[in-house]
């Protein structure tokens, strides 16, 4: 029975010893297994930001990608390139598993995310930041990379090698279909968005719109332009809708393009939108991503 006792002693002791050293969370290793996420739970997401931008795209900027605990993949397609753009960002829906939602965390992980490395600081000026979250059993690890490919040729080479996981990880994330397998990723389709953000500003005639035939201002169909003021965010106004009024100012947006005038007020506007993602309802979620 003595023989029993510590046979049973030695296998409590390697299997806690297993247990301290499994990996997992920001330490590396894999750390999805043993999370379970809900469906609408943002698990990992790529968003570029910055850089010479008028200050209202820091507030309309759509996520490079945002990874859903149900295995949706939302991501900000291409847009078609002439003058005026389309209104809305081209929001892309995909579907991947959960398992592959485990992969995609594993290989952030292992990239280094939220492990605060050094990355050090590229001589690089006005360039913008990569923002990396993923979420863990330790829960949101985040890891942000001001210019990121950029200029690194002068930088240590420990800092290189640092900022090199983490663009290999972002060019992964940025091709699924090789990352997970070409049949694991459903074709993309366009995203179906509860309602949007618009952010609002006096509309003035540009040099860009000489030779373009007049537009005639649109009723706007959401809530009064220009909104409230966004904080920390000077000269900002947004307004937002979800429902029938924020499907109203889908549709309508989904008419236009950038330069199109809304009237509101007695005044006209120029709109930039922004379709909300899952989790997001106001102008307020979007400055807080």
């Amino acid at each position: 029975m003595t023989q029993l006792r510590v046979l049973a002693a030695i296998l409590l002791l390697l299997v806690a010893g297993c247990a301290a050293e499994s990996p997992g969370g920001p330490s590396g290793g894999s750390s999805a297994g043993a999370v379970s996420y809900g469906p609408d739970e943002l698990v990992l997401r790529v968003d570029v930001s910055g850089g010479l931008v008028p200050v209202a795209m820091t507030v309309t900027e759509v996520p490079a990608l945002s990874v859903y605990g149900d295995g949706r993949v939302v991501t900000d397609g291409p847009v078609i390139e002439i003058y005026p753009g389309p209104a809305l960002p081209n929001v892309q829906l995909q579907r991947i598993s959960t398992a592959g939602v485990a992969k995609l965390v594993d290989l952030a992980v292992d990239a280094g995310v939220g492990r605060h490395a050094d990355l050090g600081m590229p001589n690089v000026a006005d360039a913008p930041t990569t923002h990396v979250m993923v979420r863990t059993a330790a829960g949101e690890q985040v890891t942000d990379a001001p210019a990121l490919g950029i200029g690194e040729d002068s930088l240590p080479a420990a800092q290189r090698a640092a900022r090199q996981r983490l663009q290999r990880l972002v060019e992964s994330l940025s091709d699924l279909r090789s990352t997970l397998g070409r049949d694991a990723v459903s074709e993309p389709v366009p995203f179906p968005a509860s309602g949007a953000a618009a952010v609002a500003e006096p509309w003035t005639e540009l040099g860009g719109d000489q030779g373009l035939a007049p537009q005639q201002p649109v009723a706007w169909p959401g809530p009064a332009l220009p909104g409230e003021a966004v904080a920390d965010r000077p000269g900002v106004h947004c307004v937002s809708a979800t429902g029938e009024e924020g499907q109203r100012i889908l549709a309508a947006a989904g008419k236009a393009n950038t330069r199109t005038p809304w009237s509101s007020a007695g005044s006209s506007w120029q709109v930039t939108f922004r379709p909300f993602l899952p989790g997001e309802s106001t102008c307020a979620d979007l400055t807080h991503r």
